[in-house]
């Protein structure tokens, strides 16, 4: 399987490389500036293509068996950048995988992006720009999951999660687990068609998954 990882250089994208490449899959990472290629193929990347989400992304999807949405925008751009990067762009990366025949589009989204006026104030506008695009890959007709973790972190991935249609609660998930959650969701065809929360807790990752 080839998967085209969008966000490739993010965190999340990052440690998401390194586990197609230990799965036996073949990755395409999705980049802005040539200059990331080297170390993204240090990284496990097998191909690095250089596309925009802001711009035409056809090119990237050809061959491709899988797409992963894991770009943002960041917490330190304006509501323009969000739009165009969170919303926009994953809007256009959808419909473009629609048009090259792709099937199967795994999302990473947010906790309260159901929801995005009872979120907090600085977060509302990301929170639509998600809600929008999570809407969109839910009409498209594509085999898609939608991720929502909680708050992101740097720690230690302890390979244990908390997923649910919805879980009640708030709280946060290393990145490093949220990669594992994608790759167990690649490997599970049974997931299109599901949307789940995610944080940390106290199930194996593949178990967790598999309980959906």
């Amino acid at each position: 399987m080839l998967i085209l990882v969008a966000g490739a250089n993010g965190q999340i994208g990052r440690q998401l490389l390194r586990r197609i490449k230990l799965s036996l899959n073949h990755s395409r990472a999705m980049i802005r500036d040539a200059g990331q290629s080297d170390t993204l193929r240090t990284l496990g990347a097998d191909e690095t293509i250089v596309a925009d989400l802001e711009g035409d992304v056809r090119p990237a999807m050809e061959g491709c068996d899988a797409v992963v949405f894991t770009a943002g925008s960041g917490g330190q751009t304006g509501p323009e950048k969000t739009d165009a990067v969170d919303r926009d762009g994953a809007i256009g990366l959808i419909d473009a995988c629609k048009d090259a025949g792709i099937q199967r589009f795994v999302m990473v989204s947010s906790m309260g992006t159901d929801d995005p006026d009872n979120g907090p104030e600085g977060l509302r506008h990301y929170l639509q720009a998600k809600q929008a695009a999570d809407k969109h890959l839910a009409d498209s007709g594509l085999d898609y999951t939608i991720v929502r973790p909680g708050r992101l972190t740097d720690d230690v991935g302890s390979g244990k999660v908390a997923v649910s249609n919805s879980l009640g609660r708030s709280g946060s998930v290393p990145r490093a687990d949220v990669a594992a959650v994608l790759m167990a969701v690649l490997q599970a065809p049974e997931t299109a068609g599901m949307t789940f929360e995610l944080l940390a807790g106290q199930t194996p990752v593949r178990e967790a998954i598999a309980a959906l």
